[in-house]
C-alpha cells in the first residue's frame, strides 16, 4: 500500500505509521518537526515499511502540494491519504484575542483541504483510493472553552459528507471521530473522560479503515454519549465548565 500521512511526527499519526509500517507499506510521512519525523521514519524502515519525508506545515498549500507531487512521482498510485494533522487549544475567550482560534481553524480545515484536494485527481484517474479524515467526537458536540476546535471539526465532518457523496463510490471517504486519545494535544487537558492509549487508537483506527467504514466513533463510551447528548451533554458540559472556569482563573 502506498500511503499519505499528515501529523506523523506524535500521537494517532505517528502509531498509525507503525501500524501500516508493519504491514510493509510505502509511507509519506508529514509534519513540522523534522528531527521527530526522521526518528519515526527510521523506526518504520525497522518494521519493514519503505518511507518518505516530507517536513511541512500543512497550512502552506505550496510545500504541501510540493510534496504530494513529489511522493506521487515514486508511486504506481495512492491507496490511502490520511489528513491527521491538527491543532487543539482551548478559545481563552477571556483574552479577548483571536489568534489561538484562528490557528486552530486554519490547521485544522485548511489543512486538510491542502492534504486531500491535490490527491482526487489522481484517484479519479486511477478509479480508486481511501481518503481518511481525522475529526473528532467534539464534530457532534462542542465541549465548554472548546469552541473553536469544535467548529473545526464540525467543519471537517461537513467536508467528509459532502465529498463521499460527491466522489465516485470507487474512491471511498472515512471520517473518524477519535473521543480522547493520549497525545501531546491532550496533555494539556484536565478533563479527559474515556481517555484510550494512543497504540489502541491507532489499531482501531486501521482496523476501521480496512472495513472502508464510513464514520468510526470511539471508544464505544464515546458512542453513547453522541447517541444520548442531549442528557450525557449536559451533565458533562456542567462537569467540564467548572473544570474550565478553574483552569481560566489561573491564567
Amino acid at each position: 500500500m502506498n500511503i499519505y500521512i499528515t501529523g506523523a511526527s506524535s500521537g494517532i499519526g505517528e502509531y498509525i505509521a507503525y501500524e501500516y509500517a508493519k504491514r510493509g507499506a510505502h509511507l509519506a510521512l508529514c509534519a513540522r518537526r523534522k528531527e521527530k519525523l526522521d526518528d519515526i521514519a527510521n523506526k518504520c524502515r525497522q518494521m519493514g515499511a519503505e518511507v518518505t519525508t516530507y517536513s511541512i506545515d500543512v497550512t502552506d498549500q505550496h510545500s504541501t502540494k510540493e510534496s504530494i507531487d513529489d511522493f506521487l512521482s515514486k508511486i504506481t498510485k495512492i491507496d490511502l491519504v490520511i489528513a491527521n494533522a491538527g491543532r487543539g487549544e482551548l478559545d481563552a475567550l477571556h483574552k479577548g484575542d483571536p489568534t489561538i482560534i484562528n490557528e486552530v481553524i486554519k490547521v485544522n480545515v485548511i489543512g486538510v483541504q491542502n492534504t486531500v484536494l491535490p490527491f482526487i485527481p489522481i484517484m479519479l484517474k486511477q478509479e480508486s483510493g481511501h481518503i481518511a479524515l481525522v475529526g473528532s467526537v467534539a464534530s457532534h458536540i462542542a465541549w465548554v472553552g472548546g469552541g473553536a476546535y469544535a467548529a473545526s471539526k464540525f467543519a471537517v465532518r461537513a467536508l467528509s459528507e459532502s465529498w463521499r457523496k460527491t466522489l465516485p463510490t470507487t474512491i471511498d471517504v472515512t471520517l473518524i471521530c477519535p473521543g480522547f486519545v493520549e497525545s501531546e494535544m491532550t496533555q494539556k487537558a484536565k478533563w479527559k473522560p474515556f481517555i484510550i492509549k494512543t497504540d489502541i487508537a491507532a489499531k482501531k483506527i486501521v482496523n476501521a479503515l480496512n472495513k472502508k467504514k464510513k464514520v468510526f466513533i470511539f471508544p464505544w463510551q464515546m458512542r453513547i454519549v453522541v447517541a444520548f447528548k442531549g442528557l450525557l451533554g449536559i451533565v458533562m458540559t456542567n462537569a467540564a465548565r467548572k473544570m474550565y472556569q478553574k483552569q481560566t482563573q489561573k491564567n
